[in-house]
């Protein structure tokens, strides 16, 4: 048997192995892939020190065709190892393989994307009275301190560390313990990139939260992205303002799919599956709200009753398996107590999932997709993000009442319109709270346009033109090129 893999920290350039060694868990089956060195805060220090001095010291703030050229073989680089890339989201994440080749295959474009935004900086000079000109240049704030999720962890990663480059920051990342294997494969593939001056990306992977306290609470680190949960993005805004950081912040949601009576059901069933089992439920934009017009009630609730029951859950290495496991044992006890909860309030079981019974899949940690039926729109299940695959029912009447039920959340991230009309889609996307509306589909965003979340979905953007704004600071310079005669 071959050794297991070790992974380790990636800083200025060098793997270090600082901290204690612990097991990285297959969650589809309970065993043991690989170990990894968990970091002490001391770590996260060395780190910021390395992506400071690699901002003041080399021309990666100032050389923007640098940065452009770095970011395009960074995209080759992941586009050649994809499939290492697929492999180790199936083993680590519990990722099916179509949901893992989804993941990895995003990354090579947004960092496409991005080397062009590296080369359009661009500022503005005018001529601001006669014989003074006025220049507004964008320059790059520093070290950016990049926390990021474990549910895709790839992807999520390069999300928030391309733009940052592409402006000319330097960045510290923190990854999850969780995404440790995964998050050694991606510095790899950074470090095999020669146009990356070292120190440039530093990655450093940690189980609990110290390390990223020191990147919202350090001097030197004066922009922080994270992606994660609504109340830890409060607690690191709480902290940013200590210091007036700025901080960008994609957080939690709790995305409602309004189905029309004009909508077409054959098209709606399998997306409506899909939007609750993708990663197990266990993503921003998971399709927890059902919101159906009382027309089609009865066709949308056995309809998609029939399809969340025929689900298949089961490991990646199954290619029969149509979803994966949640991430650990303690995420299906979590996801349990909440459907009991809300049963025991009134919800109605149209499908009782739950941990799955079968034998072959006991070492893992799965959880049978759930539909609950609702007409309390105040319960937990329908106001707290499940982070499981678990979707509510709920029935309306009017076009006003779905917009109205949709926008009654403290959640707008994401929203989905189904419906055949030429004109309502766009009509009821206009007026939803949400920073992705989906038009007779699902989560269907593209890397060039910005991503982010209305109300407590989030703060800032990710993706598109506006994805550097964060890591860039506008600077006006006027210069009186006539002297003035008295």
């Amino acid at each position: 048997m071959t050794a297991k893999a070790e992974a380790m920290h990636w800083i200025r350039g060098e793997w270090l192995a600082d901290g204690q060694c612990r097991e990285s868990i297959d969650p589809a089956t309970g065993e043991v892939i690989g170990y990894f060195h968990d970091a002490p805060v001391a770590t996260m220090q060395l780190a910021i020190d390395a992506a400071a001095e690699a901002f003041a010291g080399s021309h990666w703030r100032d050389d923007a065709y640098l940065r452009a050229t770095a970011l395009g073989h960074l995209a080759d680089a992941f586009a050649a190892r994809q499939q290492e890339v697929v492999d180790s989201l199936c083993a680590e994440n519990g990722k099916i393989r179509p949901e893992a080749t989804f993941e990895a295959s995003l990354i090579p474009r947004a960092l496409r994307f991005v080397s062009g935004l590296a080369m359009h900086n661009f500022g503005r000079v005018v001529e601001s009275r006669p014989g003074q000109q006025t220049m507004s240049i964008r320059e790059p704030v520093g070290v950016a301190g990049l926390i990021i999720p474990w549910n895709s962890p790839a992807y999520l990663c390069i999300r928030a560390l391309a733009p940052a480059l592409a402006a000319g920051c330097t960045a510290v990342v923190k990854m999850p313990h969780q995404a440790a294997q995964t998050a050694a494969l991606l510095a790899s593939i950074i470090a095999s990139v020669p146009e990356l001056p070292k120190g440039v990306v530093n990655i450093v992977t940690e189980s609990g939260a110290e390390g990223a306290r020191l990147l919202v609470d350090s001097p030197l680190v004066p922009v922080v992205s994270f992606t994660g949960s609504t109340v830890t993005g409060r607690a690191i805004a709480r902290a940013a303002a200590d210091r007036l950081k700025r901080v960008g912040l994609e957080l939690g949601g709790k995305t409602p799919h309004l189905v029309f009576d004009d909508a077409d059901l054959a098209a709606v069933l399998p997306v409506l599956e899909k939007s609750c089992t993708v990663f197990a439920g266990q993503f921003c934009m998971t399709g927890s709200r059902v919101l159906v017009q009382r027309g089609i009630a009865d066709a949308v609730r056995a309809g998609l009753a029939q399809r969340l029951e025929a689900v298949r859950v089961g490991p990646a290495r199954e290619s029969s398996s149509q979803m994966g496991p949640l991430i650990d044992k303690a995420a299906v006890t979590r996801v349990d107590a909440a459907v009991e909860a809300a049963i025991a309030a009134g919800a109605r079981p149209i499908v009782r999932g739950g941990p799955a019974q079968d034998p072959a899949l006991a070492g893992g940690a799965f959880y049978r997709p759930t539909l609950l039926e609702i007409a309390d729109q105040r319960l937990p299940i329908a106001r707290e993000e499940t982070f499981g695959p678990v979707q509510t029912l709920q029935l309306f009447d009017t076009e006003a009442e779905a917009i109205a039920l949709a926008n009654d959340s403290d959640y707008g991230l994401s929203a989905c319109v189904w419906s055949r009309d030429a004109d309502r889609p766009i009509r009821v996307a206009r007026r939803l709270q949400a920073g992705l509306v989906s038009i007779n589909s699902w989560a269907n965003l593209a890397v060039e346009m910005e991503e982010g979340g209305f109300k407590s979905s989030g703060l800032g953007r990710l993706g598109g033109l506006a994805s550097v704004e964060d890591f860039l600071e506008y600077k006006q310079i006027t210069q009186d090129f006539i002297p003035h005669h008295h």
